[in-house]
């Protein structure tokens, strides 16, 4: 899977946008640059196009960590609600 990531920090906000398709390989890569970011995180989806549980597991624990998702599809969201809700289980 091909993912390109961009990160723009202004203004004490750090928006880190993702592009393509992400997977498990581009997990470690994530993690290190939200570690670096300052206050104010959000992870910008408009242009994923395809992601696999791990990453939607990822997705969850960011939001529930206080990482806002900006532009995320509805099939992505769905995935994140439902992976949050059986964990729960």
């Amino acid at each position: 899977m091909t993912l390109t990531i961009e990160r723009d920090t202004s203004e004490g906000r750090t928006i880190i946008r993702l592009m393509g398709r992400a997977g498990s390989e581009h997990l470690q890569e994530l993690k290190e640059q939200l570690v670096g970011a300052a206050l104010g995180i959000s992870l910008d989806l408009d242009d994923v196009t395809l992601v696999n549980v791990d990453v939607v597991r990822f997705l969850g624990e960011c939001e529930a960590g206080g990482v806002k998702i900006l532009h995320c599809s509805p099939y992505i969201w769905e995935w994140i609600r439902r992976e949050i809700d059986r964990e729960k289980r």
